[in-house]
């Protein structure tokens, strides 16, 4: 294990510079994009694009284990869980550089055999921070969460790459379920990016800025 420890604000830039220049990220406010949850937006963001790119993939790893460490404690855990699926890449890649054992978690009961949520070795006294590509408002995490602590281990922690940083109930959600949120950057990093690149028109960053700002209303004037 060999990593370095760039302040935080650095280590934000340059992920949003990465995902910028992979195009992990894109905006468009002339077709927004649908989300999941059937809500419209200008932003999207795909983590899963950076696993084909081996010296952003390293780097970005790198500062998510440095994070952790730096902002949990070099003896915080002793397992690593990915949840299913985008985390299972990233728990391996920060596992191994920990040196810990690694898990994954299901997002439901698998059906047969044992039936099992935890996939690998997790025993009762284990610290984990389950890993993950990104979080919105934390909904997913608590889930993941659950299916760790049901075995006796303990899940004080997550990490995420990607947090949008624009719903502000986010952290208190994770917060009030025992669990703290570290990440790499956040949608305001990649706008302030985004705009020192002039990667994208200015009618398009303005309109991505209003969003950001609050996504609830935009979304309510673009159904």
């Amino acid at each position: 294990m060999s990593l370095s420890f760039p302040a935080p604000e650095e280590i934000a830039r340059l992920t949003a510079r990465a995902l910028l220049e992979i195009k992990a990220v894109d905006f468009n406010a002339a077709e927004p994009f649908t989300y999941a949850s059937g809500l419209k937006g200008p932003t999207y963001v795909d983590c899963r694009r950076i696993i084909s790119y081996p010296r952003v993939r390293a780097t970005l790893m790198d500062f998510l284990a440095a994070t952790v460490l730096r902002d949990a404690g070099f003896e915080a855990f002793t397992n690593i869980a990915g949840g299913e699926t985008a985390g299972i890449p990233f728990g391996a890649m920060v596992a191994e550089r920990l040196a810990l054992p690694m898990t994954y978690v299901r997002k439901k009961p698998k059906g047969y055999g044992r039936n099992a949520r935890i996939e690998g070795r997790m025993d009762e006294s284990d610290r984990v921070l389950l890993v993950e590509d990104l979080t919105t408002d934390g909904g997913s995490k608590l889930s993941f969460v659950d299916a760790i602590r049901e075995t006796g281990a303990t899940c004080a922690h997550t990490a995420v790459i990607f947090y949008y940083g624009i719903f502000p109930e986010t952290t208190q959600r994770l917060a009030d379920h025992g669990v703290r949120l570290h990440h790499l950057c956040t949608w305001w990093d990649v706008l302030a990016e985004a705009k020192a690149q002039a990667a994208f028109d200015t009618a398009t960053l303005t309109e991505v800025e209003s969003f950001l700002s609050d996504p609830r209303a935009w979304q309510t004037a673009n159904p």
